[in-house]
């Protein structure tokens, strides 16, 4: 596949780019800076599935395919008369791309249109993301993440070895994650721990088999950046809360759900008046929810 062409010296040049060269693994790659044209470019708006709201399709689906892309936008060429505003200049001579290159502001909503246009109803997407399938995954892997830290010597201890075993092992017994229902209510399960990192649960209670069964939709979980990690622990709860409630917008928007933590403290935070920043964030953001808070 022919992605660029070189420019002959006779041909007059009026728009280039430069070249950015990145050769972080031994190899040089070429790299466009579209950001002037993307100045001047008009957004084409264009919905691109997330991969949350691809997964909750999928309740009833017989077969799932899973099909990559090798170097995807450039399956689609450029129209000759587009081809002058994506030259590039380097010392080898001016170059211009013959197919969409990556770094242009409407690649993806073009790309994503192609697909839908060359699919259309025929294949439901469908990826695999198992961290949503592990509980309290960032606590697991916090010490193996402190070994990628430059200012530590790299040094692999039982600590580590356990964190390695216990990720295979949850991988191979990780519970099977349920579908939402939208029309019945969701139980989160919030845990911050102020020296590991912020985790939640979101759980519903559905009739399987004709029985009423509480089963988890998704786990999420993070490490706490080092600002973070020197909150006390209701601060620390409640910007888990906050976060919580991000990351799992989609499900708890205009939802009625119930939100269970240990921290007795809680409650009666969200509820008083403060002028600690964190704590209004907090409060604000939870104004929008429809979800009461349980103490477990």
């Amino acid at each position: 596949m022919d992605v660029i062409r070189k420019i002959g010296h006779n041909e007059i040049v009026e728009i280039t780019t430069p070249v950015l060269i990145t050769c972080n693994d031994g190899n040089s790659t070429l790299c466009g800076d579209f950001r002037a044209l993307n100045n001047y470019t008009k957004a084409d708006r264009y919905p691109i599935p997330r991969i949350p709201h691809a997964l909750d399709k999928l309740p009833k689906a017989k077969y799932i395919t899973k099909m990559e892309c090798m170097k995807c936008f450039h399956q689609n060429g450029v129209k000759p008369n587009s081809m002058k505003l994506l030259r590039m200049i380097c010392p080898m001579g001016i170059y211009e791309y013959t197919r969409m290159p990556f770094g242009i502001k409407n690649a993806p909503t073009h790309f994503q249109r192609m697909m839908n246009t060359v699919f259309q109803e025929e294949i439901l997407e469908g990826w695999i993301y198992y961290r949503s399938h592990i509980k309290k995954l960032s606590h697991i892997t916090s010490g193996l993440y402190r070994l990628c830290s430059k200012y530590l010597v790299f040094q692999i201890t039982k600590e580590h070895r356990d964190a390695y075993e216990m990720i295979k092992y949850e991988l191979t017994n990780a519970p099977v994650l349920i579908f939402p229902d939208f029309k019945l209510p969701f139980r989160l399960y919030i845990d911050a721990e102020c020296s590991q990192g912020l985790g939640a649960a979101l759980h519903q209670r559905q009739i399987v088999d004709g029985e009423p069964r509480e089963g988890v939709i998704s786990y999420i979980s993070r490490r706490l950046k080092d600002s973070e990690a020197r909150y006390g622990a209701t601060l620390t709860e409640c910007l888990c809360l906050v976060w919580d409630l991000e990351k799992l917008h989609y499900y708890l928007e205009g939802a009625v759900f119930g939100v269970y933590t240990d921290c007795t403290a809680l409650r009666s935070t969200l509820n008083m008046k403060t002028t600690n920043r964190h704590m209004l964030r907090c409060q604000i953001a939870i104004q929008e929810y429809r979800g009461n808070i349980t103490i477990t």
